[in-house]
């Protein structure tokens, strides 16, 4: 084979099966020759296409589609559900752009060593040669593939070749609402072994919750033995628990054949069996009664011999064990060490696992662990780097792991594949409660590709290999067989393989019943449906045909400015049997910046058709890891400690909390109070953390001297517990907030002054608008805002468009001036030549200083609206904002069980929040006064009746115009809207839109506000 020949080898051109991959096992190995960094690197139009001469270079590991320099046009491609081809399975694109990688390397074998290399992950169909020799072929992009290479490599120079076929008849398995792209994503690297070796080690650390004590059962195989008869004094050595454990490696039996008849007839053989006495084997499986002439035969003779243990093995059982239980909340975890010992006695080979005693069982209507019902506070997870793509650094797992950790999510989804195991430790050391998903999505051809027998043993193949890698974590709680891909005859056999293999956890499948709740017995041990309504949550939860937990899969669907509802989710979690919570979609945004202008790109940006344009900006975090305000929703939704006391008991000086935990006491969280008052927040003192033990209520002393301000402070709006961590911890170091959780205080509203006995001048032009040198735009009446994703679903039919409301156009304006002020009547009509009447009384208490008294009644028969208020404009010179009402960030009517009542302050700037794709962002509810300051001057506002106050710097018709956040021009304008109505987000684009209370079904509005406004001296 020459340098420039690329098709010979014995390979599997589907990629549907592997050839010459080792078998997968739980057992982790170290690099003995780290192989990250930098290949030469060619891409070839085709599998089969010739090398050429000329060679880049590249990292790895690295995706050449996010390399422009490497791509040649191949870039970044982003589908939710259609594959980006039109060929349908098995076949595969003869447009096959594939990746050579090609690093050369100094080796020097040492005899009775062999040679494994490892190839952490690659997104594709992976072809192995080692010096110009094929050595195998694997295709499962999201598990590691190890070839033996023992026989190809030589002393001294090596070269190895890794090629990557973008498609392959795999790819339809890989169909993940996801960038398709191509590359090696996980570390590579040789280890070595000696030709007798530890091959695997299962550990299964089983808690007893009615006990507290603990059993452990080890599995040890060997490579290299189980061939032999007499294993010749090979053990296995078991460190665990203090304790020792030397164990003999299990020979090779014999095969048990029936005995020859004898050939020797020279004297007559003595009678040895009863006749008929084979029959006893059949009678025994039958459990049928024994007649009396067979009771006295022995019952090893009648007997079908038990299966022997597998050659090369050693196991270790240990029972009634004194243990710390592992759960998310106290994930203690125990060392194992394992220990290949030779006849002489030295150690030939050693694994070391972390293993966590815990008990996961579905009991009824219930996922139990350790005997008691958790609440699944989860997220769905991809890898998904900006700059990187799949490409993932153990130092991002980390910030990502702790991220969720410090906003109290307990659970992951690892959608759509298996993550890299790295994340599971961390798991397994943080705390996190972990769905494993298989690498299996078939989305584009759901209807089929699971009944296909093309595809039975990739699917299984793929769900096994999973479930051998992952086995000992003890985050894990379920196996997931993958994601929409329908429900078919692979699956049935899947879990029936689970469940034989591991009977230790519960599967997870969401396609086996997605038409029928009541359904799919034989896949799925949990009710896991995607974006479910409450309706259906109630209906589930009081049918007695219920039967499993019902943990959402997928709910609260994120995409832009979105997570509305989720506080009505938890309503249900927290109060209805059968209900265990579920996973949000999802945790961050895929949004790449793969030329490194900080531009974030989508669907489409990168000249990729077909595309599915921004459905993949959906997560609850920004790629930058900075949370969304839906991420501190849940947060407080999530909390550890939830306030249960009332105003009332807060004011006499006690203040109840119950612990949700389902384990651990409050020991671990340090509290603080403080009295949030209109001039900020004031009094902050620490208070002793109360012995709570999980999910029972304890009560909170409130100090004298917090007691005496909050009696002096009649208008303080709320109470406010601050939540820390006591300790430093791998995911925050101590003093990190977690949580805030408040009592408010009922206020009456504050009225508004009455006109002056002298009336002030009113500047009032002939369209009824205000004049102010402050004034860039007098307020007038608003009822759009930038259209949500989820305003602009299809469910929703174009019910906003259809209003008209988007444009306003003053018909007709009558001002009369009265002996105080003004009322000024405008008749506007919508885009569709509805009527809307706005009529405002304008009563003038000083120069720049006005209250306006707002009527608005829109067309009859307005069944919905996005907002009712008005709109102004500032000049500028406008820098900072201070208000009271919920905050400090961005909340909305179905979005704001976690915002906090108070005092707030933030520069303007810092108002808006960037969603990818521009929309409606950054308002605050429950807001009762405004400031805004700057070299300019002063503006107040305030309102007896809460409004919805937002301050930015674009128009709402700048913000529909633009594409990306980071089209929007920089700005010093100040455009302020306060709203008596502002309809709710809703997930209407995968799930239901905002509860009815929160949409805008009335027709006629009414509410007075100040404004003041002061010039700079």
């Amino acid at each position: 084979m020459t340098t420039t020949e690329n098709t010979t080898g014995p390979w599997d051109a589907s990629g549907l099966h592997s050839v010459g991959r080792l078998p997968m096992r739980a057992l982790r190995r170290t690099p003995d020759l780290e192989l990250d960094g930098t290949w030469d690197f060619q891409l070839l139009p085709s599998p089969t296409a010739p090398l050429g001469l000329n060679w880049k270079k590249t990292q790895v590991p690295s995706l050449w589609t996010m390399h422009e320099d490497l791509a040649d046009g191949d870039v970044p491609h982003y589908t939710n559900v259609p594959m980006p081809f039109e060929e349908v399975p098995p076949q595969v694109p003869a447009h096959n752009p594939t990746g050579v990688y090609r690093r050369v390397i100094q080796l020097s074998p040492v005899p009775g060593r062999r040679t494994v290399l490892h190839v952490g992950a690659a997104s594709g169909l992976l072809r192995v040669v080692v010096n110009d020799r094929p050595v195998g072929s694997s295709s499962d992009s999201h598990l590691a593939a190890e070839f033996d290479i023992t026989d190809a490599v030589v002393p001294g120079t090596n070269r190895i070749d890794l090629r990557v076929a973008k498609w392959s008849a795999a790819s339809y398995l890989e169909d993940q609402d996801h960038w398709w792209q191509s590359g090696l994503t996980r570390p590579v690297f040789l280890y070595t072994v000696p030709d007798i070796a530890l091959a695997d080690v299962s550990a299964v650390a089983d808690y007893d919750p009615e006990t507290g004590r603990g059993d452990l059962q080890v599995t040890v195989s060997t490579s290299g033995l189980d061939h032999l008869y007499d294993t010749g004094g090979w053990s296995v050595r078991i460190d665990v628990l203090d304790r020792s454990i030397r164990l003999p490696v299990s020979a090779r039996l014999g095969t048990r054949t029936l005995p020859l008849p004898s050939l020797d007839r020279s004297v007559r053989p003595e009678p040895l069996l009863p006749d008929d006495f084979m029959d006893l084997l059949s009678i025994n499986a039958a459990g049928a009664p024994v007649p009396p002439e067979f009771r006295a035969i022995p019952a090893t003779m009648t007997r079908l011999p038990e299966p022997a243990a597998p050659a090369g093995q050693a196991a270790l059982s240990l029972s009634d064990l004194d243990v710390t239980p592992w759960s998310a909340e106290v994930p203690h975890l125990e060392d194992l060490v394992v220990q290949l010992v030779s006849p002489d006695g030295k150690v030939a080979d050693e694994a070391r696992v972390r293993i966590g005693f815990r008990r996961v069982r579905v009991e009824g209507r219930d996922l139990l662990v350790n005997g008691k019902r958790v609440l699944i506070q989860g997220v769905a997870r991809h890898d998904v780097d900006p700059k990187t793509g799949r490409v993932m650094s153990r130092e991002r797992h980390l910030a990502e792991l702790s991220l969720l950790k410090r906003f109290n999510v307990n659970a992951i989804r690892t959608s759509h594949y298996p993550n890299d195991p790295q994340v599971l430790d961390l798991c397994d050391e943080i705390g996190f409660y972990v769905v494993d998903e298989a690498d299996v999505e078939g989305h584009a051809f759901a209807s089929t590709i699971a009944d296909d027998p093309t595809y039975l043993t990739p699917i299984i193949e793929r769900i096994s290999r999973m479930v051998l890698r992952d086995r000992n974590h003890p985050s894990v709680i379920s196996w997931s067989l993958g994601n929409e891909t329908g429900d078919g005859s692979a699956h049935d056999a899947a879990t029936a393989w689970i469940r034989r293999f591991d009977p230790t956890r519960p599967v997870h499948y969401e396609g086996s019943i997605s038409t029928d709740w009541h359904a799919g017995h034989a896949v799925t041990d949990i009710l896991c449906p995607m974006y479910p309504s409450l309706a259906s949550l109630t209906g589930y939860s009081a049918d007695p045909r219920a039967d499993r937990p019902l943990i959402t899969c997928e709910y609260a669907f994120s995409m832009g400015n979105g997570t509305g509802g989720l506080s009505d989710y938890w309503e249900l979690f927290e109060s209805l049997p059968g209900l265990q919570g579920g996973f949000i979609w999802q945790f961050m945004d895929h949004s790449l910046d793969r030329d490194g202008d900080g531009k974030l790109r989508y669907g489409g940006d990168f000249g990729d058709e077909t595309h599915n344009g921004p459905m993949l900006v959906n997560g609850v975090v920004f790629p930058d890891l900075t949370p969304k305000p839906a991420l501190f929703e849940a947060r407080g939704l999530f909390s550890p400690i939830r306030t249960v006391s009332d105003a009332e008991e807060a004011r006499a000086g006690t203040l109840r909390i119950r612990n949700r935990q389902s384990f651990a006491d409050l020991g671990a969280y340090t509290l603080e109070l403080r009295l949030e008052t209109p001039a900020g927040p004031a009094g902050a003192v620490a208070v002793p953390t109360p012995e709570v033990t999980a999910g029972a209520e304890g009560t909170i002393e409130i100090p004298a001297a917090l007691r005496e301000l909050l009696a002096a402070e009649p208008a303080a709006p709320a109470l406010t517990l601050t939540v820390r961590t006591r300790e430093d911890a791998l995911w925050a170091p101590a003093g990190t907030e977690v949580a805030a959780e408040q009592v408010t205080f009922p206020q009456a509203p504050a009225p508004l002054p009455a006109a002056p006995a002298q009336p002030a001048a009113l500047p009032v032009d002939a369209e009824g608008n205000l004049s102010h040198p402050l004034l860039r735009r007098s307020p007038q009446l608003s009822l759009w805002r930038a259209l949500t994703c989820h305003d602009k679903s299809f469910s929703l039919d174009n019910r906003f468009v259809r209003s008209g409301f988007f444009k306003l156009t003053p018909a007709d304006v009558e001002v009369k001036e009265t002996g105080d002020g003004a009322v000024v009547t405008t008749r506007y009509v919508a885009a569709f030549g509805d009527e809307i009447v706005h009529r405002r009384t304008i009563t003038a208490l000083a120069d720049g200083d006005w209250v306006l008294a707002e009527q608005v009644t829109l067309p009859e028969g307005t069944r919905d609206g996005l907002r009712v208020g008005m709109e102004f404009e500032l000049v500028d010179g406008f820098q900072d904002a201070g208000w009271t009402g919920l905050g400090p960030w961005e909340n909305y009517p179905d979005r704001r069980a976690s915002a906090l009542l108070g005092s707030w302050e933030s520069p303007i700037d810092d108002l808006a929040v960037p969603y990818l794709l521009p929309q409606e962002n950054g308002t605050r509810g429950e807001v009762t006064a405004l400031t805004l300051t700057g070299p300019a001057g002063t503006v107040r506002t305030a309102h007896p009746t809460a409004l919805h106050m937002n301050v930015g710097r674009y128009e709402v018709s700048e913000i529909e115009a633009a594409e990306h956040w980071w089209e929007l021009p920089p700005s010093d304008r100040t455009v302020v809207h306060l709203d008596i109505a502002h309809r709710g987000l809703g997930t209407a684009v995968l799930g239901p839109d905002t509860h009815p209370r929160h949409r805008l079904t009335g027709s006629e509005y009414a509410w007075e506000w100040r404004l003041t406004l002061e010039n700079a001296d």
